[in-house]
């Protein structure tokens, strides 16, 4: 399990969310998967108590792996299966303080215990793709870490030119 031994202190959620968004700005780059690779590393190493973050892309009507950290991960997701099929098919953040209890839920590292996917929205509404964070420990995320990690995807989704289709 990561520990979170990046150099942004986590004790206050919000300024340590308000220093990872200047972060995630200053990592931006014009090819959007450099800075999604980019991100879910510096997520990596900065938010405590971690052990998979990154994204699942929208691709052919399913959810497919993109940038990540962390052990070999599901390379597809069906929308409207699992937390990150559901978050995006609902268009909306899910925190799920125990995903044994979530119905459907995908194991793909058995390790992880609890889990925040927040989804990419187009400013037409439609969906592109997930934000998605698991931690070994049960309750290990609360609303404070949802709005911090919607800022984060709010800025990427502001500062990179993501494509069309990929």
């Amino acid at each position: 399990m990561h520990t979170g031994t990046g150099a942004i202190p986590y004790e206050n959620k919000a300024n340590f969310y308000a220093a990872l968004a200047r972060e995630v700005e200053a990592l931006a780059d014009p090819y959007w998967f450099t800075s999604l690779a980019n991100v879910s590393s510096s997520l990596m190493m900065n938010l405590p108590r971690i052990n998979w973050v990154g994204f699942y892309l929208l691709k052919n009507g399913e959810l497919a792996l993109g940038p990540f950290q962390g052990l070999p991960a599901c390379t597809r997701i069906a929308l409207g299966r699992g937390v990150c099929g559901t978050a995006a098919s609902e268009k909306r953040s899910l925190l799920v303080p125990d995903v044994d209890a979530f119905p459907g839920h995908i194991v793909c590292d058995s390790a992880s215990k609890s889990e925040i996917v927040v989804p990419l929205i187009r400013e037409n509404g439609e969906v592109f793709g997930v934000l998605d964070v698991d931690s070994s420990e049960l309750n290990r995320f609360d609303e404070a870490d949802v709005k911090g990690l919607e800022v984060v995807v709010r800025l990427l989704l502001r500062t990179i030119p993501f494509p069309t289709e990929f």
